[in-house]
């Protein structure tokens, strides 16, 4: 359909993993049951995933960013295999959030999307109901 002389702009996967856009959740994405590799969106991450100790004393909770995101990750799980497919799939999460005076979980709707890597092989990316 369009050959590169056609293409004025392209940003890859590959740039959005390197400059933080997206955020890759490596192999504990496997552990939790995916296929395909799996990147979070850095605003999914920042409000679902983001944890330091600097945020357990403010917030009186005892967390870190691998067990949030192990919970991002079974829910959008959960949330596929409930599905029956699409390439669009919203799920909801009860986490802390990171932000503000809250210390108590808030549920939060995060969309799941399949689409196609760099090269055409399949991939996936949890980001907010608004990314695309």
């Amino acid at each position: 359909m369009f050959t590169e002389d056609d293409i004025i702009h392209r940003y890859t996967r590959a740039q959005a993993l390197a400059d933080g856009t997206l955020i890759d959740a490596g192999p504990l994405a496997r552990e939790a049951g995916f296929r395909w590799p799996v990147a979070l969106t850095a605003a999914a991450w920042a409000d679902c995933v983001a944890w330091t100790d600097a945020d357990n004393k403010r917030k009186g909770a005892i967390q870190d960013e691998t067990g949030r995101l192990w919970d991002v990750l079974n829910m959008a799980r959960f949330a596929a295999a409930r599905s029956g497919g699409g390439n669009r799939i919203l799920f909801q999460l009860v986490r802390v959030p990171v932000a503000g005076k809250a210390t108590r979980p808030r549920l939060v709707t995060l969309a799941l999307m399949a689409g196609p890597g760099d090269n055409g092989e399949p991939v996936m990316v949890i980001g907010t109901p608004d990314e695309d």
